[in-house]
C-alpha cells in the first residue's frame, strides 16, 4: 500500500484465536433446557420449583449462552450469534420473570398467554436457524429442529391452559437438550483432540471448507461453530 508522500506502508493484521463459541452456548442451553423441562414434564418438584431454577436458568442458559453468542459474532458465525443471543437473552428475561413471581409483583396465571405469545415467536426464529443449519450439521440441525417444534407445542398449552401440550413440549424440548449436550460434547472433543470423534453429520458443504493448521478457529480464517 503506497501512502500519500510516495512511501510504501505495510498494513499489519492481527487475528485474536478463539474457541468454538457454540461449545458454552449449547452446554449452557442443554443444562438449563433439561432442568426445567423435567419439572415441566413433572419428574420433581413442585408449584414452587420454578423460582429455585430461575436464577440458574438465567445464569448458564441465559448469560453463559448469551455470552456465547457475542463471541460467535466475533468469529463471524451468523448463525450461532442469532441461536445463542436468541435464546440467552430469553433465559435471562425467563429467570428474571420468575424472580417478579416469587416475590409477588408478578403473577404465574397473568404470566402464561405473554410466554405463550414469546414461545410463537421464538418458534418461527428457530424455525428459520433450524433450515440454515441444515446446510452446515445435522446434529445442529437436530438441536434446532426439536426446539422450534417443542417451542411451538409449549406455546399452544400456555395459549390453551391444556397441560398436556405443555409436556409433549418439554419433551421434545428435552430430546433437544440432549442433541445439544451431544453436539456441544463433539466440538469439544474435535477442540481438544484436534480431531473429529463423535460425528455430527457434517454436509458435504462443509466438509469443504478448507483444514488450516495454523489460525483455525481465528475470526476471519475459518468459519465454524
Amino acid at each position: 500500500m503506497e501512502s500519500a508522500n510516495g512511501h510504501s506502508q505495510r498494513a499489519r493484521v492481527f487475528l485474536q484465536p478463539i474457541a468454538a463459541p457454540s461449545i458454552l452456548g449449547l452446554f449452557g442451553f442443554a443444562g438449563s433446557t433439561f432442568m426445567v423441562t423435567a419439572h415441566l414434564a413433572g419428574w420433581y418438584g413442585d408449584a414452587a420449583t420454578q423460582q429455585y431454577l430461575a436464577p440458574f436458568a438465567a445464569a448458564f442458559g441465559g448469560l453463559a449462552q448469551f455470552a456465547a453468542g457475542m463471541w460467535a459474532y466475533r468469529a463471524r458465525d451468523g448463525l450461532a450469534t442469532a441461536m445463542h443471543g436468541m435464546w440467552g437473552s430469553f433465559w435471562i428475561g425467563y429467570g428474571i420473570l420468575f424472580l417478579l413471581i416469587a416475590n409477588g409483583t408478578l403473577s404465574l396465571e397473568a404470566a402464561s398467554v405473554p410466554l405463550g405469545f414469546w414461545f410463537i415467536a421464538l418458534t418461527w426464529i428457530t424455525l428459520m436457524g433450524a433450515i440454515a443449519a441444515s446446510g452446515e450439521s445435522l446434529a445442529l440441525a437436530g438441536v434446532l429442529h426439536t426446539l422450534w417444534i417443542g417451542s411451538g407445542l409449549l406455546a399452544i398449552g400456555l395459549l390453551t391452559g391444556v397441560g398436556g401440550w405443555e409436556i409433549a413440549g418439554a419433551y421434545v424440548l428435552m430430546l433437544s437438550a440432549i442433541l445439544a449436550w451431544y453436539t456441544a460434547s463433539a466440538l469439544m472433543f474435535e477442540d481438544v483432540l484436534g480431531r473429529p470423534v463423535l460425528p455430527v453429520g457434517l454436509t458435504s458443504k462443509a466438509k469443504e471448507a478448507p483444514e488450516l493448521a495454523v489460525g483455525a478457529g481465528e475470526p476471519g480464517v475459518k468459519h465454524g461453530q
